[in-house]
């Protein structure tokens, strides 16, 4: 029946199952926690890995205005998920917001869309990782074998100015998507104090790398600051802004984190807008600055398929005894992000099984450490086939297109439920409804329309198979749709 594609699960059973599981949230945080929180999920590997090749490849050092840009989709995302945040205060992110709100069908597609953030967000944050790798050991002498640390499809440069091509697979990539989810087998996870700490080591790094280059900067390297557009649509002019922007948006996946904690906030309709928009002004601003001070140690222009430009643009200040210092703060940084990529996708695919919609495979749970560990394992493989073998500029297109697309239906959502739920309880409201949504969707849209093309192809052909999967397996097998056609 065409009317099962838009039953709705309900909120009832949702708060149920989540009784049952004892997900019992204390309100315990404030504005600045929340702030802290959002940080702390902001800053990763978008920054320290696609700068450089959004500011080569399309805004040259007008990649600050592209952070900008995707910081203002960001905030009108972010205030649409934090209302759904506070009517669904459950796991399971934005697939569990619309298969109450707006149907089974929309849940599938945005759960199935969460793949191409989560699953190849890991598979680029690892290919970035191995970058940061390589030039720590090269740093000591250490030269790994070309065939085994790169793609067949890229080339590699490091800061000194050593060019590694040639190569057959990406192999450090893989073995840590491997590692990382073996500890999520055995059920490893971070403690607060860990997690507070690696706030603040980011933040540190950031930091310390604008202090300390800005004395070095260049003012030759800002010429010209926007460059001439040259002739197709995305590369350099206003167009390349628009199109660093869709690249550079990676860099701000994490922020939804502080919507997830509305339950858990002292005060949501104050405390919600804060911790949204306060941690996004202030990674736009420690963004702006960082990307400044790269492009101005280095010109725009040698940063072409480079997926360590902050190490290229630091060794340009004479500070080698820092170096690999903020090498492993990065590599550091960039595992705890690839472990909550894992983490959560391996949590949506779970959900996704509960209800049906998946092979019950993605929902058996280890005997011994009660996760989902055939769920593990085939992102394991899946992942690390990704970060092997393709190049990290086009895992990072993939992961900004689907995760603006997502975006797109959960401000869509939001607009659609403020017509047909109007008195609804919400702990926490969008204002300015339907601007707010209108314009995350039209900023994600324009930002979507930016990518290379290549980008929208890949998105069709991967919706087209969930859609193929969903029809052929996931409609006959949902639980909920069982329940309808039975009543």
């Amino acid at each position: 029946m065409a009317n099962q594609l838009w039953i709705r699960k309900p909120l009832a059973r949702l708060q149920e199952e989540s009784s049952d599981e004892g997900n019992q949230l204390k309100r315990s945080l404030g504005a600045s926690s929340l702030v802290a929180l959002g940080i702390g999920a902001i800053i990763g590997a978008g920054l320290f890995s696609l700068t450089g090749i959004a500011a080569a490849e399309h805004a040259g050092p007008a990649v600050t205005i592209s952070f900008i840009l995707a910081a203002v989709g960001c905030a009108f995302a972010g205030l649409c998920y934090a209302e759904f945040a506070s009517m669904i205060p459950i796991a399971g992110s934005a697939y569990t917001y619309s298969y109450t709100t707006m149907g089974e069908f929309v849940a599938w597609i945005i759960g199935w869309d969460l793949v191409l953030e989560y699953a190849l967000g890991a598979a680029t944050v690892a290919v970035s990782w191995s970058r940061y790798l390589l030039e720590f050991l090269n740093g000591f002498g250490i030269q790994l074998p070309v065939e085994l640390v790169c793609s067949p499809l890229e080339t590699v440069k490091l800061s000194d100015g050593t060019i590694i091509e040639g190569g057959m697979i990406n192999l450090p990539a893989i073995l840590i998507v491997w590692l990382l989810s073996l500890l999520l087998i055995r059920g490893t996870q971070g403690s607060a104090f860990m997690n507070n700490l690696l706030v603040v080591v980011k933040v540190a790094v950031v930091l310390i790398f604008i202090a300390l280059g800005w004395s070095h900067i260049d003012p030759a390297n800002y010429t010209p600051y926007i460059p001439a557009n040259t002739g197709e649509y995305e590369h350099f002019g206003w167009s390349g802004i628009a199109t660093g922007a869709a690249v550079v948006f990676f860099a701000f996946i994490g922020f939804d984190a502080v919507s997830t904690a509305a339950q858990e906030a002292k005060n949501p309709q104050r405390d919600m807008p804060i911790g949204i928009l306060g941690s996004l002004a202030v990674c736009t601003i420690l963004y702006v600055l960082f990307a400044h001070v790269m492009t101005g140690l280095v010109n725009y222009k040698l940063f072409a398929n480079d997926a360590k430009p902050a190490a290229t643009a630091f060794a340009q200040t004479g500070y080698d005894f820092l170096q690999n210092g903020l090498i492993v703060a990065i590599l550091a940084g960039y595992t705890s992000v690839m472990l909550v990529m894992l983490l959560g996708q391996s949590r949506v695919f779970y959900t996704m099984s509960k209800d049906g919609l998946l092979p019950k495979f993605f929902s058996e749970v280890h005997h011994k450490f009660s996760t989902p560990w055939k769920t593990n394992i085939f992102f394991m493989l899946f992942v690390s086939v990704f970060a092997g073998f393709v190049p990290v500029s086009d895992l990072g297109h993939m992961v900004s297109i689907g995760t603006l697309f997502a975006f797109c239906l959960v401000c869509a959502g939001v607009w659609m439920l403020r017509r047909k739920m109007p008195d609804a309880p919400r702990s926490f409201k969008a204002p300015l409804v339907p601007f707010v949504p209108l314009m995350g969707i039209i900023v994600c849209l324009y930002l979507m329309y930016s990518l290379p093309i290549e980008s929208w192809y890949r998105l069709a052909i991967w919706l087209g198979l969930g859609l193929a999967i969903y029809f052929g397996y996931g409609k006959k097998n949902s639980i909920l749709g069982k329940e309808y056609k039975n009543s």
